[in-house]
C-alpha cells in the first residue's frame, strides 16, 4: 500500500516496504499473485513473439520468478524487458508488493516442458535415468509421452575385422527420466 509501513513493534524495524529485494514476515500478505494470472498477462505477447513458458516460481515473499523459452531462436533482453513491463502494468507493485525477474531457459538446465524437447529435436541431448545411467543422442522425436533418442556405438560384427557403428533407436517415457538437457559443444 502507498504510503503505509508495517513496523515490527520490537525493533521498530519495517516489515514491509514497496521498492528493491526484502524479507518479510509471509503472514504479512493477503495479496499473492497466482501463476495463472501471470500466464493468463503474458500469454498473448508469448504467442506473438513465438516464445512460450517454461517455468513461474512464486516464493512465498511473493519474489517472481519467469522463465521463458524461444521456439525457434533465443530469447532477447528485449523480450524480458517487455514482459517486466506486461506484468508490472497487470499487477500493482502497491497492492501485491512484489519482485520480479525474467528470463531465458539456460542452456545447462534440464527441460521441464515439451516446448523445450521440440526444439531440441534433431540436437544432441544428455539424458539421466531415474534407475541409473546416462546416455548422450540425438533427440529424434518428442511428444506428450515419451521422447525418443538414437545412439550410437562401435560394435564388432561376426565375422568383420573393424568394429561399425550401429544406430539404435529408444523411446523413454517421461517417468523413466531424471533429466534431459542439451550436449553443449564448444569448438
Amino acid at each position: 500500500m502507498r504510503g503505509f509501513e508495517t513496523r515490527d513493534k520490537g525493533t521498530g524495524v519495517p516489515l514491509s516496504h514497496n521498492w528493491g529485494n526484502r524479507k518479510r514476515a509471509k503472514h504479512h500478505y493477503s495479496n499473492m499473485i497466482r501463476k495463472e494470472e501471470i500466464e493468463k498477462a503474458v500469454s498473448d505477447y508469448l504467442t506473438k513473439e513465438g516464445l512460450f513458458m517454461v517455468d513461474i516460481g512464486i516464493s512465498g515473499d511473493n519474489d517472481i520468478t519467469i522463465t521463458v523459452e524461444s521456439e525457434q531462436g533465443t530469447v532477447s533482453i528485449d523480450h524480458c524487458v517487455d514482459i517486466t513491463r506486461i506484468v508490472e502494468e497487470t499487477f500493482d507493485r502497491d497492492q501485491e508488493d512484489y519482485s520480479l525477474t525474467v528470463t531465458s531457459a539456460g542452456l545447462d538446465q534440464p527441460f521441464k516442458v515439451l516446448g523445450q524437447y521440440r526444439k531440441f529435436v534433431g540436437k544432441e541431448v544428455e539424458i539421466v535415468l531415474k534407475e541409473g545411467g546416462k546416455i548422450k543422442g540425438i533427440l529424434s522425436g518428442a511428444d506428450e509421452e515419451k521422447i525418443e533418442i538414437v545412439s550410437s556405438k562401435m560394435v564388432k560384427e561376426e565375422g568383420k575385422k573393424k568394429k561399425v557403428i550401429v544406430e539404435t533407436h529408444t523411446e523413454y517415457p517421461y517417468g523413466s527420466l531424471k533429466s534431459c538437457k542439451p550436449v553443449i559443444k564448444f569448438k
